[in-house]
């Protein structure tokens, strides 16, 4: 599979009415897709490795998606393979008082891996153009202009806050799971009729369900604006959760295989001296 291909266009408006979420992305069968899947966990755990032992780069993953379209799925099994000691994952859901405080980007900024380290965003910033742009009222006094400029005026901070990051050596690598409103409202009818899964399921989920469409179009402003060269956003197919779990991984490792990723070379003066008090350390 191309990853590039999931790429939302840099600069050009986003359709996803136009995007088939129940896309196969050219595999035959579940198991070819699993079959794959295992050897880019494989892949990745190599190249974490590496940028763990370089220390010159950080990547900052990024998931979006609506209720159920698999998030916590494809963070379990994508980096499974992964040393969790260089790997932070967060999960950012309604802002604390402090937070609220705070600019919208300061609870993620926080956060942000350092050189050598994988940060994974479950939801992100981005919740702030999405969430609270289907509901404006979340925002309060704080949305005292025109509509339309405050959105505009937040997609360009986020774009300078990527361009930022990535001009420091962080990775952005961003995903829109992309699934139905029929799979969706499968996967929360299972969710409501398995006493296992029942905790996953909240009134509040629900209910967002009578705002899919606006959420949409929120969706597809938000990614239209922030889908850029630097860091673009991925639209993955995810109805079917095994295609959408090898998209992720195939385009995580496309991206870090571009990468100048090292093990640090030492001098030959160090390795020979390494060697000298190797060898009589371990004489005993």
């Amino acid at each position: 599979m191309n990853p590039e291909a999931l790429i939302a266009p840099p600069g050009k408006h986003l359709s996803l009415a136009k995007l088939d979420p129940g896309e196969r992305c050219g595999f035959a069968s579940k198991d070819d897709a699993l079959t794959r899947l295992q050897t880019d966990v494989a892949k990745l755990e190599k190249l974490q490795d590496v940028l763990s032992a370089q220390g010159k780069y950080a990547v900052l993953i990024v998931f979006q998606g609506m209720d159920t379209a698999g998030k916590d799925g494809a963070v379990k099994h994508v980096m499974s393979g992964v040393n969790p000691i260089g790997v932070n994952v967060y999960g950012f859901k309604a802002p604390s008082d402090e937070e609220r405080r705070h600019d919208f980007l300061w609870r993620c900024e926080k956060v942000l891996p350092e050189r050598g380290r994988i940060a994974i965003f479950n939801r992100s910033y981005y919740e702030d153009v999405l969430i609270v742009r289907v509901h404006p009222e979340l925002l309060g006094s704080r949305m005292n202009e025109d509509s339309e400029q405050f959105w505009h005026r937040r997609y360009d901070a986020i774009n300078a806050f990527e361009r930022h990051l990535v001009s420091e050596n962080t990775i952005v690598i961003k995903f829109f799971l992309h699934i139905s409103k029929d799979e969706q409202g499968r996967r929360l009818r299972a969710r409501i009729n398995d006493p296992a899964k029942q905790w996953k399921c909240s009134i509040y989920d629900l209910k967002e369900r009578a705002f899919w469409d606006k959420y949409m179009t929120a969706y597809e402003e938000a990614i239209s604006a922030t889908s850029t060269q630097a860091a673009p956003w991925y639209i993955i197919p995810a109805n079917h959760k095994y295609v959408a779990r090898v998209a992720i991984a195939n385009a995580i490792v496309a991206r870090l295989e571009k990468l100048d990723l090292k093990n640090p070379a030492i001098s030959p003066a160090v390795a020979n001296e390494l060697k000298e008090v190797g060898e009589a350390a371990l004489a005993d």
